[in-house]
């Protein structure tokens, strides 16, 4: 007979029995063995109908294609920009696949991007070698201008999005922030006045901690909540 042997949302630690039997399927961070399925890694228990996966709780960013991710310009290359990725392998944007702009040969690039900017971009292509290859083109993709940058355990980037965005959509709602989260833990704020700035880069933290303790939703709403007063009191 199959049987869960632990909780939705439960943090468990590797070769912890997560389930018993051959009706539940292991996903990322899980394995079988036998009629088991084991925890691979220390996570948060994921239960999706018949699939146990874990969101991991460790660990540092590697880049894959297909995500997007928010990192500086480090470095100005003869054809385009090295970008940093929060990881320990930095990201090449060619000048082909950061504008539609016709940039002519040895055109100062720091005119379009300088060492320091922010950008949102897409990672379209790693290699073998872990070569990393990025572009600004597609919706939302692009330098970004002004606000606060921080950074977050990549890992946790999952609760601070929350189900279909609802997590950052909450945030944003309270604070009047613009917020966008890369999938490598960078997080970009810009807000109408500093100390909502500051509210949100509090809440985004304060996620980050708890991210592994259940009603998670409900005591971000009652920080926000708490808050809200006193923001609007500035802002007025």
């Amino acid at each position: 007979m199959s049987e869960i042997k632990v909780n939705d949302k439960e943090v468990v630690v590797p070769g912890e029995v997560l389930a018993v039997g051959m009706d539940y399927l292991p996903s990322y961070g899980t394995h079988r063995e036998g009629d088991k399925i084991l925890a691979s890694r220390l996570g948060l228990v994921t239960i999706e109908g018949k699939v146990i996966k874990l969101v991991p709780l460790s660990g540092v960013y590697l880049p894959k294609a297909g995500d997007t991710i928010i990192g500086p310009v480090v470095e100005i290359l003869l054809s385009g920009w090295r970008v940093g990725t929060n990881s320990a392998y930095p990201a090449v944007l060619n000048m082909k696949d950061a504008t539609s702009e016709f940039i002519p040969r040895g055109a100062n690039l720091t005119r379009y991007i300088a060492i320091g900017d922010y950008v949102m971009v897409k990672i379209f292509n790693v290699t073998s070698q872990n070569l990393v290859d990025i572009t600004m083109k597609g919706p939302g993709l692009r330098k970004l201008k002004g606000g606060r940058v921080i950074s977050v355990n990549a890992n946790k980037v999952p609760r601070i999005i929350g189900k279909q965005g609802s997590m950052v959509s909450m945030i944003k709602d309270y604070t009047n922030c613009q917020i966008l989260v890369g999938q490598n833990g960078i997080v970009w704020i810009q807000g109408t006045e500093p100390a909502r700035e500051m509210l949100a880069v509090e809440t985004i933290k304060k996620i980050e901690r708890e991210a592994h303790l259940v009603g998670l939703t409900d005591r971000i709403k009652a920080f926000l909540e708490q808050h809200k007063e006193g923001i609007q009191k500035i802002a007025d």
